[in-house]
């Protein structure tokens, strides 16, 4: 299948390790330029050297997005050397172990600035430079848990919202040749993140989880994430304007409608 994307330059948040890593490689062995950005530099520069280097056109940059004007920053620093981004898969999140149902307001506002609102900063930059081209994609990476109750209450909520706004801007960009969608992962094995450290502390709880939950029977992997987020940032995804996606593994019991 022709995906068309040899060239398109994409940005990548939180792709230094993990599903965010897996989606930049994928990204770069169907020809596109990829902007790498994570906070740690160790990690930026490990996928840019995994990709093939900067000779290849990618570009890692080392930045805290949830920081103050720091969207606005990776912006200024894109546009200086390659333009603006045909693609942007927003893979930051993350419930910062904040699972207090009451927790303070201080802390909900840490969730909902990693989970939803960088995403919609960053956007307010990028989607009008993609409707002036008459084309770009936009992939959320959302969760399962923004659709039923899987998660801390804060990290689930501002789940749901991203997946909400996905939605909702999906059919105001529609008509301009932008494509806005939203993947809901479920639950997914990386290195050194949540089930991997379960695993070695609580085999049980995941034994439990694994029979009982996941209808599949085992963790989904990174690249079966990546590989929709290349499929859904390609020509041929034309069509899933404001698509809401879970890629679960059987995980959610909900049933859904577009």
């Amino acid at each position: 299948m022709k995906l068309g994307l040899k060239n398109k330059v994409a940005l990548v948040t939180g792709s230094g390790r993990g599903i965010g890593q897996a989606i930049a490689l994928g990204l770069a062995q169907e020809g596109c330029k990829v902007i790498v950005v994570s906070r740690t530099k160790k990690d930026v520069d490990s996928v840019i050297k995994q990709m093939g280097g900067v000779g290849k056109g990618h570009r890692g940059i080392v930045l805290d997005l949830v920081k103050p004007s720091a969207p606005w920053k990776l912006i200024q620093a894109i546009k200086k050397k390659t333009g603006f981004p045909d693609i942007v898969v927003h893979n930051l999140g993350g419930a910062l172990d904040i699972r207090d149902p009451f927790c303070s307001m201080a802390d909900w506002r840490k969730v909902y600035r990693l989970n939803f609102e960088v995403a919609v900063e960053l956007n307010l930059y990028v989607l009008p430079e993609m409707i002036k081209k008459k084309w770009g994609r936009v992939i959320h990476i959302s969760s399962i848990a923004g659709m039923e109750n899987q998660g801390p209450v804060p990290y689930c909520s501002m789940k749901a919202a991203l997946t909400a706004y996905t939605r909702s801007m999906g059919g105001v960009v529609a008509p301009e040749g932008v494509v806005v969608s939203a993947i809901l992962p479920g639950a997914v094995f990386t290195k050194g993140g949540y089930w991997d450290i379960t695993a070695k502390t609580r085999p049980d709880h995941v034994n439990k989880f694994l029979s009982e939950r996941q209808r599949i029977g085992r963790l989904g992997r990174p690249e079966e994430i990546a590989d929709l987020v290349v499929y859904l940032s390609s020509q041929r995804a034309s069509f899933n304007t404001g698509s809401i996606i879970p890629v679960d593994g059987g995980q959610g019991r909900g049933y859904f409608g577009q």
